[in-house]
């Protein structure tokens, strides 16, 4: 690493403090980052604000998908004019934009607080005439809250939602047992307790007793994706798998990034907070890379027959970017989907109204798939919920988009 005093004035303090912003604002930038960003700077110099841009963007940015969020961050910490305006900006809600006013791009509470993390709430500004307020305004917190994406909820607006993510209700589907339990309401004659009760009764019959078939919850596979590009979902996914492993219901949870990992007993806490920061210090691969052929290999071998008996039904928890041939996810897919009672993939980029299942582990997954439903924010759990208290449909799959390869 170069010694901060080869480095022209404060930059080397400046790009470490810069970094550390986007830490926390959930991008993964290390120390490696730092380090290659100051040598980058060095060869390309800093004659312009664009090459600075150009040149941390190619050393800090590995994800294309957090590319917006670095924009804007390097906008707001490098000496912008109007740095507190744009803060403002960025805590207010949105209002309506009159026609030929260029958009402003989509807010990230995150960065707000990462930049300025003991900043007071900023007044609102004056009203102006001209200034339309959209209808959103007039909705309450928790409705906006339910729709709120995982990634780009604020740190308050993240324990909110796992507080209502604990308070959920959950009822699961009922199968029925090979077992049998007393019953007032008909079902098939008990004669063994209708002949005791005659006993009793001086031979005659007051009234016949019944018997009906002993139900479960149906039993429940959580299978999450822990990798980088997943690591927020996953992490609020989690506690959705605690509650559910607090219900009536048996659950199972794995976690998988380049290898897979049993955390069943690790959500077993009370506390769902203690719960997923055990998971998230002994997994050693968390927001990692991403292997799912080879994962659901090892659950195929290793797991299915011991946790998928009992017409289990498996969440899958993935964005289905594989890397490679995806022949052999092809196979463990069809192998996971025959082992269960129904397969549901859930996949945060259908929060994308433009999305495609384009990329080759997308179109190798979905054909095994019963449902394929988005997981991004409260309301997609919530309908999520109300699917797995309802029996599949035989006649048709239950399909959040269609499940069908593209050509």
């Amino acid at each position: 690493m170069i010694p901060a005093r080869q480095t022209p004035g404060r930059l080397a303090d400046n790009v470490m403090h810069f970094a550390r912003v986007l830490r926390d604002a959930g991008m993964p930038v290390g120390t490696d980052r730092v380090a290659l960003s100051l040598q980058a700077l060095q060869v390309a110099g800093l004659e312009s604000k664009p090459d600075l841009h150009a040149t941390l963007r190619a050393c800090m940015l590995d994800r294309i998908e957090h590319r917006e969020l670095f924009d804007q961050a390097f906008e707001l910490f490098w000496r912008d004019p109007d740095l507190m305006g744009r803060m403002r900006a960025m805590m207010l809600p949105k209002v309506q934009l009159k026609k030929g006013d260029v958009p402003p791009p989509p807010e990230n509470r995150r960065l707000g607080q990462a930049l300025f993390p003991h900043q007071p709430d900023a007044p609102p500004p004056p009203e102006q005439e001209e200034t339309e307020v959209h209808a959103e305004l007039t909705w309450n917190d928790r409705e906006v809250l339910q729709k709120a994406d995982f990634d780009t909820m604020s740190t308050d607006e993240w324990h909110q939602a796992r507080r209502l993510l604990s308070r959920m209700k959950l009822v699961f589907e009922p199968l029925p047992t090979r077992r049998s339990q007393p019953s007032t309401h008909g079902g098939r004659p008990d004669w063994r307790a209708t002949l005791s009760a005659m006993g009793r009764q001086g031979g005659q019959v007051w009234d016949m007793r019944w018997r009906k078939p002993r139900t479960q919850p149906a039993p429940l596979v959580v299978l999450a994706d822990i990798s980088g590009s997943m690591s927020r979902y996953s992490r609020m996914l989690l506690h959705f798998a605690h509650t559910l492993g607090h219900a009536d219901a048996h659950v199972e949870s794995f976690v998988f990034g380049t290898r897979l990992t049993r955390t069943t007993r690790l959500l077993k806490s009370r506390d769902p907070d203690v719960a997923v920061a055990q998971v998230v210090r002994v997994v050693q691969d968390w927001s990692g890379g991403t292997r799912i052929s080879q994962c659901l290999h090892d659950f195929n071998h290793h797991w299915a027959r011991r946790v998928l008996s009992g017409n289990a039904t498996v969440l899958l928890i993935s964005d289905g970017l594989e890397h490679g041939q995806t022949d052999s996810l092809a196979f463990e897919m069809e192998r996971l989907h025959k082992s269960c009672r129904r397969l549901l993939w859930l996949n945060p980029l259908l929060r994308f109204d433009a999305f495609e299942p384009r990329a080759g582990g997308i179109k190798a997954m979905l054909p095994h798939t019963d449902a394929f439903l988005p997981a991004h924010n409260l309301q997609s759990l919530s309908e999520l919920a109300e699917l797995l208290a309802r029996p599949p449909v035989p006649s048709q799959q239950l399909k959040g988009r269609a499940a069908k390869p593209a050509p």
